[in-house]
């Protein structure tokens, strides 16, 4: 299958790239960053760097014709902090991005496509009590993301939905995004203040088989829970904590002091004009669960086998050290 990946340089981008090639697929991408020098990025892979909402739809278009498939690896995530309001931004680079190209998409001829969603949609239609579309501008425009991409897709075109939660796995070159974390169970302190409750998990391996399954034999309109393991923030940390050779004690924070803490960063924002895409104090209801993900029915369904989350976090730790080592040099 001919695949053109928008955001093929990023961390989930790159890695699907691979697994495209691996099973005998033909792939070109539009980036909008080129790939990091210690990256030895696939000569195979047809690579454009430019910004996706900067050319016209007719060059757009271009990068479209003639492939069969489509992977949306890009949009904007909930780690972003922009100016209030926030629903435009995420609207923006979520809805409006997404219909944008499925158009094209479909206007060039491609019959299949996977979008990287959030798994915070999957949480939405599991706790539809706690109306997180709601209160949440990120949440509200995943799932209008999917509502609208499959209304563009109609009977013409096949789209899947990746629910993805908390990705691990690193990229030569990048620091991983999980670097503050890492970084506070390594501070001089004995113990480690976490809220509680528990989060899926997956690593960026897995993402990208379930991706090219999507590709290959994802049903219409279906969202895919993505994970390989399902752990409680103590289990979490622990792992995390001996591989980087500082175990501590997990004290779980109570869910009023989480609030207040929440609170107090919401007020930061506002001082500044910025507002997060999770309303934090609302969002401890979501944090202090367990967020868990059914980890059988996607595999299953998309033909992949599950990927070692062990690896995952040990490649994460890795590369977060040799970053940081290197930076020590640099600065010496």
């Amino acid at each position: 299958m001919k695949t053109f990946i928008v955001g093929g340089t990023g961390f989930l981008g790159y890695y699907t790239c691979l697994e495209l090639l691996r099973r005998g697929h033909k792939v070109s991408t539009l980036a909008h960053m080129p790939p990091p020098d210690e990256l030895d990025f696939p000569k195979e892979v047809k690579l454009d760097v430019a910004d996706m909402n900067k050319i016209s739809d007719d060059a757009l278009l271009a990068h479209l014709q003639g492939a069969d498939g489509l992977i949306f690896a890009a949009g904007v995530d909930d780690r972003v902090v922009p100016k209030a309001p926030a629903y435009p931004f995420f609207y923006a680079g979520n809805v409006r991005t997404t219909e944008r190209v499925m158009r094209l998409a479909k206007q060039a001829g491609v019959k299949r496509a996977v979008i990287f969603s959030s798994y915070f949609v999957a949480c939405h239609q599991m706790w539809p009590e706690l109306k997180l579309s709601e209160s949440h501008p990120y949440i509200k425009s995943r799932v209008e993301q999917i509502e609208m991409a499959r209304r563009v897709a109609g009977d013409e075109m096949t789209v899947s939905f990746l629910a993805l939660p908390y990705i691990f796995g690193a990229m030569p070159g990048r620091m991983p995004l999980w670097a503050p974390l890492l970084s506070y169970l390594e501070s001089a302190l004995p113990w480690v203040f976490y809220p509680a409750g528990g989060s899926a998990m997956v690593g960026v391996r897995e993402v990208a088989r379930a991706a090219v399954g999507a590709l290959e034999r994802g049903e219409p309109g279906k969202l895919y829970s993505i994970a390989s393991e399902n752990l409680s923030w103590p289990e979490f940390l622990t792992r995390l904590g001996h591989m980087l050779q500082k175990p501590k004690k997990i004290i779980t924070l109570p869910n009023w002091l989480v609030k207040f803490g929440a609170g107090l960063i919401v007020l930061y924002h506002k001082l500044q004009g910025r507002e997060a895409g999770l309303d934090l104090v609302p969002y401890v209801q979501v944090q202090t669960r367990n967020a868990f993900l059914n980890l059988d029915d996607a595999p299953k369904e998309l033909g992949y086998e599950h990927a070692d989350l062990q690896e995952a976090f040990e490649d994460t730790v890795k590369v977060y050290k040799a970053l940081k080592e290197k930076d020590k040099n640099n600065k010496a």
